[in-house]
């Protein structure tokens, strides 16, 4: 029987939506037949699925599994946990692929689906194929059977199986996500003094919402590391794969900031080694990798897209000013924050200096929050490409990895579309005010050449 997905939850990287409204049972379902399908053509024959902690996570795992042995696929379940505790599991279990039941970092409402397979994302067209193959119910027939593994205690040990030191007193949120107990289970691991909060998984995120990359989120771990006096402090997003890290001072470390730290070892033990972040990075991170004897590399924004280049270029890390931290060095590649979190102690303990002085050390600049521009489908990419042809033919120094990236005397900045909304995305960065003022009207007039004024939706 054919199935049609609701458009709008055929996402570039996953697959999401609101639960009872965009999205529901039948969809899990039908997305383990068509998954299945794709599975089973390439040889597949064990995926793991893993579930987040929100209130319908269960269901929709039930039914995705369902819809995965229906094509012949046999599935083991690795229970709640943060997604790269699935990632993990894919990677370590003898499975062919995985499938984390999530709703990411989105509100209460919203769940989805994260899907790996034979060693890479499916994403992108593959997203929209999997929709057009359940539209057409093209689908594999078969009997598989569901075993249980309970890969918790093992991923955690992984996680500091060859941790190379660093005692300092942290802070922790796992914003009542699905890393609370792994969380819980890592700092009785690891030295030094630990506070942890907001570790019960609650699909409802009675305290705040989890996305560490807002900083109206980190408001509570800002207070536990002040009330406390602490070194630090580490904030997850809802499935575990996005970072948020403040300083002593309770300054937010950004993503690309964190990347910065982490480059130094990842650097000494692979001289020239070529390291990745997205085109939203600050160059200051680019001219850092470079002066610690790195390749910088400037690539598109999406995580799937940036495991993609990890792979073709060999770079043992890379990073997203979103929280999506990636080491291939002593690790499998994917994005895990409570990794990333163990690397950042490491790096701190390494530099001998505490993570307040490396952030009073680093260069300083003024930015932009991310600017939206809400713009019909239709022109969304049209606007970019005008942009680029108009700055190409004025002679500007423009970077279009991922729409366009002009640098300036000033400093630098960037529009491209979003992947994900109707939205166009600017920011800039400069040395100071006057230059970010400077680069922000030049952003305006572009815009206004294609007709687009900035209204009060830009934040």
């Amino acid at each position: 029987m054919t199935h049609n997905f609701h458009p709008s939850i055929l996402r570039e990287y996953d697959v999401r939506g609101i639960v009872g409204d965009t999205l529901d049972e039948s969809d899990a379902r039908a997305l383990g037949r068509s998954y299945g399908a794709l599975a089973i053509a390439e040889g597949a024959r064990k995926i793991a699925v893993g579930r987040d902690g929100r209130t319908h996570s269960p269901e929709l795992e039930a039914a995705l599994i369902t819809g995965l042995n229906a094509s012949g696929l046999d599935v083991v379940r690795i229970g709640m946990g943060p997604s790269p505790m699935l990632y993990f599991a894919t990677a370590t279990l003898g499975v062919d692929g995985g499938i984390q039941v999530t709703g990411s970092h989105n509100p209460a409402d919203y769940n989805g689906f994260k899907m790996l397979l034979n060693g890479r994302s499916v994403f992108g067209e593959e997203i929209q194929a999997l929709g057009a193959r359940a539209a057409a119910a093209d689908w594999a027939e078969g009997e598989g059977n569901v075993a249980d593994a309970d890969v918790l205690d093992d991923y955690v040990a992984r996680l500091v199986e060859d941790f190379q030191g660093g005692e300092f007193r942290i802070g922790w949120d796992a914003g009542n996500g699905a890393a609370g107990p792994a969380l819980e289970k890592l700092i009785e691991r690891l030295p030094g003094e630990h506070h942890a909060i907001f570790t019960e998984v609650d699909g409802t995120f009675p305290n705040h919402h989890p996305d560490p990359t807002v900083e109206a989120n980190l408001a509570d771990l800002k207070a536990l590391v002040a009330d406390k006096q602490l070194d630090f402090g580490i904030a997850f997003d809802g499935d575990g794969d996005r970072i948020g890290a403040v300083d002593g001072l309770g300054r937010v470390i950004w993503g690309d900031q964190l990347l910065a730290i982490l480059a130094g070892p990842v650097l000494k033990d692979h001289p020239g080694a070529t390291i990745i972040a997205d085109v939203k990075a600050s160059q200051i991170l680019f001219d850092r990798i470079a002066a610690l004897g790195g390749t910088p590399l400037m690539w598109k924004t999406g995580h799937s897209l940036i495991k993609s280049k990890m792979k073709e270029t060999g770079a043992p890390l890379a990073g997203e000013m979103s929280g999506h931290i990636f080491f291939k060095h002593r690790w499998y590649g994917f994005d895990d924050a409570l990794y990333a979190a163990v690397r950042l102690i490491e790096a701190v303990a390494s530099s001998g200096q505490s993570l307040t002085q490396i952030m009073d050390e680093m260069p300083k600049s003024v930015a932009t929050p991310e600017m939206r521009f809400e713009v019909d489908a239709a022109r969304k990419f049209a606007v970019v490409e005008e942009v680029r042809d108009r700055l190409s033919a004025d002679g500007a120094q423009v970077d279009s990895t991922d729409g366009v990236r002009v640098n300036t005397d000033d400093g630098w900045w960037l529009l491209r579309a979003s992947n994900t909304q109707d939205v166009l995305v600017a920011r800039a960065e400069a040395k100071d005010r006057a230059g970010l003022e400077s680069l922000v009207a030049q952003i305006d007039a572009q815009l206004r050449l294609s007709g687009i004024e900035r209204s009060d939706t830009a934040h």
